[in-house]
């Protein structure tokens, strides 16, 4: 019970880590967006950092970075799966890593399906709002698609590293199942060799009593011989015991009729 609680413990922390960062993406998201709608002007460039980072206010119907504009639904049904799918599987992390790379992942999503849901256009054909440029990229993007790629990476990161989603490297857990099994091993071997009130079992040894070997077989004969030899020779005194009695006493029923002697008689 006490490894269940541990086990609980840390899936409830690894929910609410997921959870604070997926809403701390979501929100400072969202705020930027309004604030970049509300204060700049659509294609205007605003320096930030001077070229390193600029603003420039676009709205983009397709996907992360600006990618596949003019399938506005898809990405939206794309969106919503893959947010249900998160949402399903959340439950099953226990690592802290792991629930950052699923807080940015969901952050971002929410981010992003809140444009395409509820920004002009329409319903489900919402354009999202991407606001950010810097040199090494052509595209224009926001801080929605900055949390997904660094999920990403984060990804990429944790499985080359061998990291579970509990926490445990894969050279840990593969230790931990051989030592599992050499447990299993020797707690099979100990029940089959059980110390029995005599000492230790020794394998075989129950066949080896039970096998008559060559000399073995002569000492229970011999010691077979001697014990019916010895209940012969019992058998034998007590049967003569009984012969002689049997034989006496009908004499002394013989001689009881006749007188023993004269002076008896008389």
């Amino acid at each position: 019970m006490g490894a269940d609680g541990a086990r609980s413990k840390v899936s409830r922390r690894a929910l609410v880590v997921l959870a604070i960062v997926a809403l701390c993406v979501y929100g400072v998201d969202q705020l930027a967006k309004y604030l970049v709608v509300t204060n700049l002007t659509p294609g205007k460039l605003v320096p930030v950092l001077g070229d390193l980072l600029q603003f420039q206010l676009v709205r983009n119907p397709g996907a992360a970075f600006s990618i596949g504009s003019g399938s506005t639904w898809i990405f939206s049904i794309i969106g919503v799966a893959v947010l249900i799918f998160v949402i399903w599987y959340a439950p099953r992390i226990r690592s802290t890593a792991w629930a950052v790379l699923f807080g940015l992942l969901l952050g971002g999503l929410l981010g992003n399906l809140t444009d395409r849901l509820f920004r002009e256009p329409g319903f489900g054909e919402g354009h999202v709002v991407d606001f950010l440029r810097i040199p090494f990229l052509p595209a224009i993007f926001n801080l929605a698609d900055t949390a997904i790629v660094t999920s990403m990476a984060m990804f990429l990161v944790l499985t080359i590293a061998g990291v579970g989603l509990d926490g445990t490297r894969h050279v840990e857990r593969v230790a931990d199942q051989a030592d599992d099994g050499l447990v299993s091993a020797t707690s099979d071997a100990d029940a089959g060799d059980a110390p029995t009130a005599d000492g230790p079992t020794v394998p075989g040894a129950s066949v080896a009593e039970d096998a008559p070997t060559e000399h073995g077989d002569g000492g229970v004969d011999a010691a077979g011989t001697a014990d019916a030899a010895g209940s012969a020779d019992d058998g034998g005194a007590v049967g003569t015991a009984g012969t002689d009695r049997s034989s006496a006493e009908p004499g002394d029923q013989r001689n009881s009729g006749f007188p023993r002697s004269r002076s008896d008689a008389a």
